[in-house]
């Protein structure tokens, strides 16, 4: 089945607003900063799965000089990454490709790391795409992931209200699911660090920012009722999140040998 882009401009729009430019998860910089921490990327290949506007990417090729690869199902989404990474003159340095979802386009054992933010909250089959994930990394490469999760319990009605205003397909795991996923796709030494704490205080920021100081260029860019689309949407995920429903993780593995 072929993919069905879903990042419209308002939904892109609303998510710059609030993460910064070229995001489209939390914690723009520091977000990438730490899910790299304790690695050595001078020089090495990376691959950003699922690399959107090209804000992480960008920065793991400007500032730990790694050599980036960022791959994405949309090419809106690409082409802006693109476009991104020639404003910051790091086009020979930080590149991007399309991909149909099925395989990762690299050899065996040729990446340092694998990076995603978010992107394997929206996969499925996320066996099948962390398997992609071990072939191509080297003996001894690393996996540094950040994503949404949830309870182990039925979703709530606020949560499928939030993934209803989202629009975005979502397949979420609990944090132990998640991990064990990993570890059957052959990763040792999985680690997942709960994020949950900060990102509880941090959506409080987001939606009063939305609702107060970005409402009117909001407004103005994309009309009221998207603008308000937006605010409601972040007053939804303010509350899961609250109620401890969403749960924001980093998970770290590692492929055995090197």
């Amino acid at each position: 089945m072929a993919h069905e882009d879903e990042y419209h401009d308002a939904l892109l729009d609303a998510c710059q607003l609030v993460w910064g430019e070229g995001f489209l998860a939390p914690g723009g910089d520091g977000n990438v900063a730490k899910m790299v921490a304790g690695l050595d990327l001078a020089g090495r290949r990376v691959v950003d799965v699922g690399c959107g506007l090209g804000g992480p990417a960008c920065v793991l090729g400007r500032d730990f000089d790694a050599i980036v690869v960022g791959i994405d199902l949309e090419r809106p989404l690409v082409e802006r990454a693109r476009e991104r990474a020639r404003r910051l003159g790091l086009s020979g340095r930080v590149t991007f490709e399309v991909v149909d979802g099925r395989s990762l386009p690299f050899e065996d054992d040729s990446l340092d790391l694998v990076l995603s933010a978010g992107a394997f909250t929206q996969t499925a089959d996320k066996l099948t795409a962390f398997r992609e994930c071990l072939r191509t990394l080297r003996p001894g490469g690393s996996i540094r992931l950040y994503d949404w999760f949830r309870r182990d319990d039925e979703l709530s009605a606020d949560m499928l209200r939030w993934i209803e205003l989202e629009g975005i397909t979502y397949a979420l795991e609990t944090t132990t699911s998640y991990a064990r996923i990993l570890e059957s796709a052959g990763f040792v030494d999985v680690e997942v660090e709960d994020a949950s704490a900060w990102y509880r205080r941090t959506v409080v920021e987001e939606h009063e920012a939305l609702r107060d100081r970005y409402l009117p260029v909001m407004i103005e860019r994309m009309g009221r009722e998207q603008a308000e689309h937006f605010v409601e949407n972040w007053r939804v995920m303010r509350g899961v999140c609250e109620k401890g429903e969403m749960i924001q993780a980093y998970t770290r593995g590692r492929k055995p040998g090197g």
